[in-house]
């Protein structure tokens, strides 16, 4: 998956941080799509308006109902398969938990980046736990103080945000 991408299942809905979402109709005309998109980018950008300027919102989020449902994206399902329609459900709780899972697992093996292939480990063993979690390493001093670390800043002067932070 490319960053800042949506993932694609193979019948055309997408994934966004998991969640599933039904795609435009591809079966629609590219003039008529095309049409229909910039509809929905002006009626968001009237949404936004109309909340800056503190106007009742209404009439823009219809807009936006109204291209939504013409992409397909909204309103009944396009298809006649019988398939459910998984709008807004999470992929991993759906039938494409093993297809999200496949298309979601990190991948060994080289990797490019920017250009340079750069080997990443094999996966074949796991990281021990807490590996991640840096020392407690000692926070900068004011001048004629010695450093502190955070441990020691917590005994002496309590949590962060105080006792009381929820």
């Amino acid at each position: 998956m490319t960053a800042g991408r949506a993932l694609r299942t193979p019948d055309s809905r997408y994934v966004v941080r998991g969640r599933l979402w039904r795609a435009a109709n591809p079966s629609l005309a590219e003039p008529e799509r095309r049409r229909l998109v910039a509809e929905l980018g002006a009626a968001r950008r009237a949404v936004a308006a109309a909340r800056r300027a503190g106007e009742d919102e209404a009439g823009a989020h219809a807009r936006v109902d109204a291209a939504k449902r013409g992409l397909g994206e909204r309103g009944p399902v396009r298809w006649n398969d019988g398939a459910p329609d998984l709008n807004r459900h999470m992929a991993h709780t759906t039938n494409y938990a093993d297809w999200h899972a496949e298309a979601t697992a990190p991948k060994s093996g080289p990797s490019v980046t920017a250009g340079k292939e750069i080997a990443m480990p094999p996966r074949d063993k796991p990281e021990e736990p807490g590996a991640d979690i840096l020392p407690d390493t000692p926070t900068p001093a004011s001048p004629g103080k010695p450093s502190k670390t955070e441990s020691e800043h917590i005994e002496e002067e309590g949590e962060p945000f105080g006792d009381n932070f929820v």
